[in-house]
């Protein structure tokens, strides 16, 4: 096996819980080695999350950014418009932020999402990993991986529930969840 170095693209997809939790362990790992992190947060917005406070102790080189509201309605009702354009926005600063190589990893948190719910084109997305720059990682996080993205990806984890304490009426613990 040869020793290729290259920049990972990374899906973390799936029902169970742990697609956040695994892109932040990863992140952690990479700021350990002297590389420089930024994570984008696609829906989340309206809560306050421990990893918020936690990244700050890395200063510029662990940035978190919340770019959208929190919960997106789908399904019976359109998408509100105000969360099209967020999402829009937040894959604005995607983009520019893969493509200009000062960030050794890009997590697009909830963006597998965003890409379900057809607030983004997965082929907008797959363009953008097909040129980014050769050292650039890019970790992928969220329910139903479009399959353009799955067939790009280099490493592809789906995360399976097999329990959660919420079947048990355990509400989602401080710290542990958020």
């Amino acid at each position: 096996m040869s020793d290729v170095r290259k920049g990972l693209i990374i899906v973390n997809t799936g029902p169970g819980k742990g697609k956040t939790t695994a892109a932040m362990g990863t992140a952690l790992r990479a700021v350990g080695n002297g590389m420089k992190v930024l994570m984008l947060q696609f829906l989340k917005g309206s809560w306050h999350y421990g990893e918020l406070d936690a990244v700050k102790a890395f200063g510029e080189n662990f940035v978190m950014k919340q770019l959208g509201r929190g919960f997106v309605k789908v399904g019976g009702a359109e998408t509100d418009p105000e969360d099209i354009r967020m999402v829009e926005e937040a894959w604005a600063e995607a983009e520019q932020a893969i493509s200009s190589g000062e960030w050794d990893l890009v997590v697009l948190d909830e963006i597998n999402y965003a890409i379900s719910y057809k607030m983004l084109d997965p082929e907008k997305v797959a363009d953008v990993l097909r040129k980014k720059p050769d050292m650039v990682h890019v970790i992928l996080t969220g329910r139903n991986a479009h399959p353009t993205i799955i067939d790009l990806a280099d490493t592809v984890t789906e995360m399976k529930q097999v329990k959660h304490a919420y079947e048990k009426g355990v509400m989602a613990q401080r710290g542990i969840e958020y």
